[in-house]
């Protein structure tokens, strides 16, 4: 039965990685799955295997430059930074396993999105892949030049000491919890050729349920073995948010 937004009311933001969850788990999507999941998997292996390494180090070196006024919120900034610092690794390697596979994920969220509609799946994906490889590689360009600036200023604030080391853990997390939306729903927008400037207006304009989505989707990132299979569960979560909610706006426009 084709999917109808009319009769699907929008779900949360934690319903939409359910649903994607259950999603991955369509035969007809497995073929699409396979190399992202592998992507995911030597990308966190390594990532994690060096944080663990180091993370006792840089906890105790980031908290021996609080200035001697702030020592009494070393038992709260501990655990805070201990997470801060899961959290960014997982958000800069994630950003950099979808940028690795960006075009196999592109697929996956077009499959989904057909699914979905109550289409018949078909198998030109190698073919469409190749085509649209150059599209593909320039919108993950456009994704980098407003992530990395923006990452650079939340990198600055941790320097500052006293204000700008209590309030940069904050602004890094949602930050970082906007960029796993972008991350993510980029995809299937994409795949229907709206901009990105159009894209991150719409998102904007349901700010929760799109903060709330890329905050759940960064702290399953901090997971272990989770960690491994949430980006084709958040492609085609995003893909069903982009169905039932923006889809049938985006068409009314035209």
């Amino acid at each position: 039965m084709p999917h109808t937004s009319e009769l699907t009311p929008p779900l949360s933001a934690l319903g939409y990685l359910l649903k994607g969850m259950k999603l991955i788990k369509q035969p007809k999507l497995m073929a699409f799955i396979v190399i992202p999941l592998l992507i995911n998997l030597v990308v966190f292996s390594v990532a994690f295997w060096f944080l663990f390494s180091n993370i006792n180090a840089w906890l105790d070196g980031y908290i021996a430059k609080l200035p001697a006024f702030l020592t009494w919120l070393t038992y709260i900034l501990w655990p805070l930074l201990a997470f801060i610092i899961l959290f960014s690794f997982s958000f800069v390697f994630s950003t950099f396993a979808n940028l690795i596979a960006s075009p196999f994920n592109a697929l996956l969220a077009e499959k989904t999105e057909i699914l979905l509609i109550g289409e018949a799946i078909n198998n030109d994906g190698i073919r469409d892949l190749m085509k649209d490889l150059p599209r593909i590689f320039q919108r993950e360009l456009h994704k980098m030049c407003y992530i990395v600036p923006r990452m650079l200023v939340c990198a600055i604030l941790f320097l500052i000491p006293g204000f700008g080391q209590i309030i940069a853990p904050i602004i890094w997390f949602v930050f970082g919890a906007w960029m796993m939306t972008i991350q993510y729903a980029d995809y299937p927008f994409d795949n229907n050729k709206i901009t990105f400037y159009d894209m991150k207006g719409a998102l904007r304009k349901r700010t929760v349920k799109s903060l709330s989505f890329g905050m759940l989707i960064s702290f399953f990132n901090t997971i272990p073995i989770v960690n491994f299979i949430i980006m084709p569960i958040a492609i085609c979560g995003a893909t069903a948010f982009w169905v039932d909610i923006y889809k049938p706006q985006f068409r009314t426009q035209k």
